[in-house]
C-alpha cells in the first residue's frame, strides 16, 4: 500500500492539540512536510519543533492564524502558498459550545458559519492553486457523526456541520477532475478539550457527575471507550495518501461503531 508522502506539503490546522496534532505528527510521520496552523503562536513552535522527521529533507513549520479572522485567515494562507504550495489541507476548528437549536440567537448561527464554513471556503481557495498545478490534492475535513445523526443538545453545531459537509460533497465533484479528493472525517466521542466541554455542559445540565454522563454515553459505543486523537489521525492520514487516489466525497465515521445509520 502506497502511504509514503514524502515531497508533499500539508497544512494541518487546530494542530495546538488533539485531532489536529495528532493529524500533524501522522502526516509527518508519512514523510509529509508539515505545517501546522492555529490561534497559539507559542504552542505551534512546540508543535511544529516535536513533529516527526523520517527523512532529512523534511521541513516542518507553523502559522498563527484565527478561523474567526477571515481576512487574517487569508492573508497568512497566502503568505505561506506563495513561498510553498500546499498539496494536503486538512480543515479542523474548535466546535461551538452545546445549546438547542430553538434558543441560539441567529447571530451565532452567522458566527459559526464564518468560523467553519467560510473558513473552509478561505483556506481552499488559498491552496487550490498548488493543488491543480500538480495534478495532486488532498482536502480532508474533520467535522462530526452530527451530519449524520444530530447530536441532541448541539444545535449550531449540527446545522454548520451539515453545511460544511454539503460543501465538501460538491467540492468533490468540481475538484475531481484535477486530481483533488475532498472527504470528511467525522470522530465521535474522542478525549480532547472538545469532549470535556461536552462532559461538563452535559453534567451541569443534568446534575450529574461527569463520569456518570461518561458511562452513559459509552454505553452507546460498541466499542465500549472512548477513541485516541491518533486514532482519528490515522483515518485523516489514510485519505491523504496516495492509497486513497479514488476515494472521494465520502463521510468516514470513526466512532467505534456508535452511528447507527449507514
Amino acid at each position: 500500500m502506497q502511504l509514503n508522502l514524502a515531497g508533499r506539503h500539508a497544512l494541518v490546522c487546530g494542530a495546538s492539540e488533539g485531532i489536529g496534532r495528532a493529524a500533524a505528527e501522522a502526516l509527518a510521520g508519512l514523510g509529509a512536510d508539515v505545517t501546522v496552523l492555529a490561534r497559539r503562536e507559542g504552542v505551534l513552535v512546540e508543535v511544529a519543533a516535536a513533529l516527526p522527521r523520517v527523512h532529512g529533507s523534511q521541513r516542518h513549520g507553523h502559522v498563527a492564524a484565527d478561523s474567526r479572522d477571515g481576512d487574517g485567515l487569508r492573508a497568512a494562507v497566502s503568505a505561506l502558498v506563495a513561498q510553498r504550495p500546499v498539496q494536503i489541507l486538512v480543515n479542523n476548528t474548535a466546535g461551538p459550545p452545546g445549546g438547542t437549536a430553538h434558543e441560539a440567537q441567529p447571530e451565532r448561527y452567522v458566527e459559526v458559519f464564518r468560523q467553519h464554513l467560510v473558513a473552509n471556503q478561505i483556506l481552499v481557495q488559498a491552496v487550490l492553486p498548488g493543488m491543480k498545478a500538480a495534478g495532486w490534492g488532498r482536502v480532508v475535513n474533520v467535522i462530526s457523526t452530527s451530519v449524520k445523526e444530530p447530536i441532541p443538545n448541539l444545535g449550531v453545531s449540527n446545522t454548520v456541520r451539515g453545511a460544511v459537509a454539503s460543501w465538501a460533497k460538491t467540492l468533490a465533484s468540481e475538484l475531481g477532475p484535477f486530481g483533488i479528493t475532498v472527504n470528511n472525517v467525522l470522530p465521535g466521542y474522542t478525549r480532547t478539550r472538545r469532549l470535556e466541554q461536552i462532559l461538563a455542559e452535559r453534567s451541569a445540565a443534568a446534575g450529574k457527575p461527569a463520569e456518570d454522563i461518561a458511562k452513559g454515553m459509552l454505553a452507546t459505543v460498541p466499542a465500549g471507550r472512548f477513541a485516541e486523537p491518533a486514532e482519528v489521525a490515522a483515518a485523516i492520514a489514510f485519505l491523504a495518501s496516495p492509497a486513497a487516489a479514488y476515494v472521494n466525497g465520502i463521510n468516514l465515521p470513526v466512532d467505534g461503531g456508535r452511528t447507527r445509520s449507514l
